[in-house]
């Protein structure tokens, strides 16, 4: 029976550090994404949108392995939220991994069009708390510190606080014919993107939260959050 434990709790820390891996891979390539499209270099959006497979079969072996060990262990209380936990944080990885790769080919579309100084600026603004948001994240999670985790949503507001400066920017810039059309719709979808990485960031911090706490903060006011944690 300890054997049996004992490999339980390997396939845990397994799954745990496949997490902190896929994490710090998602959080390196933003900046990476960021200088694709600030730079126009085609073949490094090709590099990231075909190492897109990869992340998402790591993912999805992340998942599965997540499956068998509730399928043949039949985890409880604390193990089981880890568990269920961390499949749901399997699919907010893959998710802001595809988010990256739109941003790279948002970049071939306006390859050849000038951005906007202003613009660009708020960009790797954005681009730079997207990653701090995803660091963070991963740094609670590897530290199971749910009060990094719920320190996370003001870190989401501050880029969704960028994401509205850069959408008026837009209009400006276009209406002042410093940015074509076509550019200005791009670059819009583009911070939708980054606000959307945030998101996801902020989604696995709440997931950390319920593995510490047992407590599911994913509807609940910053107050209840905030209590929980006392």
């Amino acid at each position: 029976m300890d054997e049996i434990r004992k490999n339980f709790h390997n396939d845990l820390e397994s799954v745990r550090a496949e997490v902190i891996r896929l994490g710090a891979s998602l959080t390196e390539s933003i900046p990476r994404a960021t200088a694709v499209l600030l730079s126009g270099d085609l073949e490094g959006a090709d590099y990231l949108v075909q190492a897109d497979d990869e992340f998402d079969g790591r993912s999805a072996e992340l998942e599965a392995s997540c499956f068998e060990i509730l399928a043949l262990q039949a985890p409880v209380a604390a193990d089981l939220r880890q568990i269920v936990a961390n499949i749901k944080i399997a699919g907010e990885l893959e998710r802001s991994a595809d988010l990256v790769v739109n941003i790279c080919k948002a970049a071939r579309r306006i390859y050849g069009h000038d951005i906007d100084p202003m613009l660009r600026g708020v960009i790797s603004k954005m681009s730079e708390q997207a990653q701090k948001l995803f660091a963070a994240t991963m740094e609670a999670f590897e530290e199971s510190d749910s009060a990094k985790a719920a320190a996370i949503d003001d870190m989401d507001s501050y880029l969704d606080s960028l994401h509205r400066q850069f959408i008026q920017q837009i209009f400006e810039s276009h209406s002042k014919s410093k940015i074509d059309l076509q550019v200005a719709v791009q670059l819009a979808v583009v911070a939708r993107f980054y606000e959307r990485i945030g998101d996801h960031a902020k989604n696995i911090a709440e997931l950390i939260i319920y593995i510490v706490k047992g407590e599911d903060v994913r509807h609940a006011s910053i107050e209840h959050i905030e209590s929980t944690l006392q």
